[in-house]
């Protein structure tokens, strides 16, 4: 029935002259032929189609054709596979390259999540074969072509986990087959460069592979954890995406080096159509330079000339975009890429002055908000360690620049104390015999001393939230009292000393005090609640955050825990009131 019904409507069409065929004409001959293929006469149907009889008919309505042909093929049924495979072949011989670009590309995007890695594996050779007939207009097709493709492409997962629970391997077989894709289009850039002296003829059509290469910077590939292959030859399939994206920017004409300093050097004279913003996106630029310096992809393309100090400039501003975000990946990649950077730089050689630049203000004040806000801790930990290296790098006057101006703007009692444990290494250094200098000595240090050694809200401060800030406090104090000889007074100390105790000691001392009194109370009173009422949970709340209801026995514990850390803060407290006792009746 199917059959013949096909074979009538074709018929009918060969009378039809000048190809004028109706909409009702397009669509009884596309359900004629939907119907012969799902009652398995796919061969008839291939008969009809490569028919030189039928050609006007199959060039001006095989378009239409495209959809319930892609449907079949990714069915997989033996029956009909290779029948499809057949017609669609022919159809992109026959058909308009514009009906056909249009008809794949609705496939490409109505393709659904689990069947993407599919479509595209299925589409994007026809489509290169499409787009290849447009000649020296191609390039606003091939635009349009991979913004689709790139769309679905973002839908894949980009994490090993993900595709473990997807079952796939998706992206890396897409990411493969997108680099053939493009191949020819590249090549025909490249050789318009070389045959131009450089400058391409087809400028839009660079343009769109340069978005395409900046699209693929920024998504999959920022969100892609990448492994060093070992041995080389076993790079990943993903590891040679991002190699070969380097490749093409290179390829079409866009410089490395100046892709890496863009945002730093401030261009704004590049010529085409595109906002600066648009052609060259800072989360791909971000991306471009943890990939140069992290992975050394493409490193041999940079000059030497370019300094560690330079290239630790233009990457400030990546590293802030990085660290800025809370995703865990961005925060990674942000760690890696300053910590690279870093490493570069001799210790003890940044200058003050870079302080003046924003970025290198504002990058360690987002990584205080890595070490003391990421919820995973291994990232923690490592911004821990970038933030002690970037302070190794500063010289003399920057050290005390930098940690004077973390101390006041990073109001987390563990960060303060491991800028204090800092300030005392400097000034331990600068008292060794030939490393004397201003800076961590005498009139420029007091300031910083009386910055550090005092109490935030006075008696009032809250003890155990300060505790990592006033212990190391302490320990710099009583470091300074027994290491610096009165006779000397280098770091100062000595003149300040009954300021500091005014200041400092005694209202903490009042504080210790007060606060051992109200926990005590607080013991005592549970006590009391305990053998004349029900134990009742209390709930305890942190910010605007209510943690989990304590038991009373949970509020015993806590209050010893308190108890005993106030016991350990007056041990300290006692070890420095009894040095500066000492020393002031030696005086």
């Amino acid at each position: 029935m199917a059959v013949d019904e096909l074979s009538d409507i074709v018929q009918r069409c060969q009378r039809i002259e000048n190809d004028s065929y109706s909409s009702e004409d397009y669509d009884s001959f596309q359900s004629a032929v939907k119907q012969c293929i799902e009652e398995g006469h796919s061969a008839h149907v291939l008969s009809i189609i490569i028919d030189e009889e039928n050609k006007g008919i199959v060039k001006c309505m095989g378009w239409n054709l495209v959809g319930l042909l892609v449907e079949e093929v990714l069915k997989k049924d033996e029956r009909s596979l290779s029948h499809s495979h057949a017609i669609l072949t022919h159809l992109l011989k026959t058909c308009s390259p514009k009906e056909l670009l249009v008809s794949l590309l609705e496939q490409v995007e109505a393709a659904s999540h689990d069947v993407i890695t599919e479509t595209l594996m299925l589409l994007l050779r026809p489509l290169q074969k499409v787009l290849l007939k447009f000649g020296s207009k191609k390039a606003s097709f091939l635009g349009m072509a991979l913004s689709t493709v790139m769309t679905q492409v973002a839908q894949l997962p980009t994490t090993e986990e993900e595709e473990e629970e997807e079952g796939t391997e998706s992206l890396g077989q897409c990411c493969a087959e997108l680099l053939w894709f493009v191949k020819p289009f590249v090549e025909e850039v490249k050789a318009n460069n070389n045959n131009s002296g450089g400058v391409g003829r087809d400028e839009e059509l660079k343009l769109e592979l340069l978005k395409f290469c900046m699209k693929s910077l920024k998504d999959p590939l920022l969100m892609v954890k990448l492994t060093q292959p070992d041995p080389p030859e076993a790079a990943s399939s993903l590891w040679e995406f991002a190699s070969e994206i380097l490749a093409i920017l290179s390829d079409i004409g866009e410089s490395l080096p100046d892709l890496l300093c863009h945002t730093y050097l401030k261009k704004h004279a590049a010529p085409g159509f595109l906002e600066e913003e648009v052609r060259y996106p800072k989360e791909s630029l971000a991306n471009l330079a943890y990939l140069l310096f992290v992975h050394h992809i493409a490193i041999d393309t940079l000059p030497a000339v370019l300094s560690p100090v330079f290239i630790l400039q233009c990457n400030m501003e990546y590293i802030e975009l990085l660290l800025s975000r809370t995703e865990e990946m961005y925060i990674q990649k942000g760690l890696d890429l300053y910590e690279k950077s870093l490493v570069r730089v001799e210790d003890c050689s940044l200058p003050a002055e870079l302080l003046e630049l924003k970025t290198f203000v504002s990058v360690p004040q987002n990584l205080v908000k890595v070490m003391t806000m990421c919820p995973v801790h291994h990232l923690r930990t490592k911004g821990l360690a970038v933030f002690q290296l970037s302070i190794v790098k500063f010289n003399l006057q920057a050290k005390y620049k930098f940690l004077r101006c973390m101390f006041r703007t990073s109001h987390h009692s563990g960060v303060e104390g491991v800028i204090i444990k800092n300030i005392r290494n400097m000034v331990d250094f600068s008292l060794r015999p030939g490393n004397g200098n201003v800076w961590f000595q005498g009139v420029n240090l007091m300031p910083l001393l009386r910055l550090v050694l005092s109490l935030p809200q006075g008696a009032e401060t809250d003890l155990l939230q300060n505790l990592d800030r006033i212990m190391e406090a302490l320990n710099l104090l009583r470091y300074l009292l027994i290491r610096d000889k009165e006779c000397h007074n280098e770091t100062g100390i000595w003149t300040e000393v009954h300021t500091i105790h005014d200041d400092f000691i005694k209202p903490l001392r009042m504080g210790l005090n007060m606060s051992k009194a109200h926990y005590e109370a607080e013991l005592k009173t549970l006590g009391t609640n305990k053998e004349h009422r029900p134990q009742l949970p209390c709930t305890v709340t942190v910010g605007n955050d209510n943690l989990p209801n304590l038991t009373p026995q949970m509020q015993l514990e806590a209050f010893y825990s308190a108890l005993s850390t106030f016991d350990l803060i007056e041990s300290v407290l006692g070890r420095v009131e009894e040095v500066m006792e000492a020393k002031s009746q030696t005086v």
